[in-house]
């Protein structure tokens, strides 16, 4: 067994049992304690485990985590991240939607004097450490477990701005347009739409052909897409027939 099968392992071990002793992963897997202590700081490493005496346990803080099968996944929402930041210029004005895409984009901002407003606490925590930007955090209810603030009073609020740029993240994508599985944040998305000059999409590949239980628009309302990869033809034309540039990220650092 490889060392990344054996930390999948772990990782469902944690889901099905919420803990696992040192010893354990040793019986299991056949490995020294000092192999399964390495195994234990790379997860952790990776916000997959919480650490503690003896072992580990699954991590109580409701940040999403990165399952560590989709580190490749993560490496492409990092490219669309950095291709979508290079769009912003100093002194913009942007709408950061919650999302770890629309993350991935608000860590690769190096501009200056930016003005952003985001319904993230995590965005909001990214670009404040960054020192370059100021920012407006959103009102209303919180989401503990995505991290960030929906509802009517969000919607409210967002009706006081005006920004260059919305950076939207998205849950589906399909002929229809953009959809999501959540009804409140769909209704947060529509308004942030709204409130923007740009509308650019940060999507990776497997967003495309899915369609969710909430519309949230049509592609009439999106200016760019950011993606990794590509879509299939029939998708690429209709983006075309709908006037929505499309921007294939690299692996390349845009700064």
């Amino acid at each position: 067994m490889t060392q990344v099968e054996r930390l999948l392992a772990i990782v469902e071990h944690l889901k099905q049992y919420g803990k696992i002793s040192i010893e354990q992963i040793c019986e299991r897997f056949g490995v020294s304690r000092d192999t399964a202590r390495r195994d234990l700081v790379k997860l952790e490493e990776d916000r997959l485990i919480v650490r503690v005496r003896g072992g580990a346990i699954r991590p109580t803080l409701t940040r999403e985590a990165i399952c560590y099968e989709d580190r490749a996944h993560h490496e492409a929402k990092r490219a669309i991240g950095r291709t979508a930041a290079a769009l912003i210029r100093d002194g913009d004005h942007v709408l950061f939607d919650a999302s770890t895409t629309v993350q991935c984009a608000a860590e690769a901002v190096y501009v200056r004097d930016l003005v952003a407003v985001t319904n993230s606490i995590d965005i909001a925590d990214t670009l404040g450490k960054s020192g370059r930007a100021t920012i407006y955090l959103l009102g209303g209810q919180l989401n503990p477990w995505h991290r960030n603030i929906v509802g009517t009073q969000t919607v409210e609020m967002l009706r006081q701005y005006r920004v260059d740029w919305l950076f939207l993240g998205a849950c589906g994508l399909s002929g229809e347009g953009l959809s999501s599985s959540n009804p409140e944040e769909a209704f947060v998305k529509r308004e942030m739409i709204r409130r923007a000059d740009r509308t650019v999409v940060l999507a990776d590949a497997t967003k495309f052909g899915k369609t969710l239980f909430h519309s949230v628009c049509s592609w009439e309302d999106i200016d760019i897409i950011v993606t990794e990869q590509p879509p299939d033809y029939a998708f690429r034309n209709m983006l075309e027939q709908h006037d929505v540039q499309m921007l294939i990220a690299t692996g390349g650092e845009n700064r």
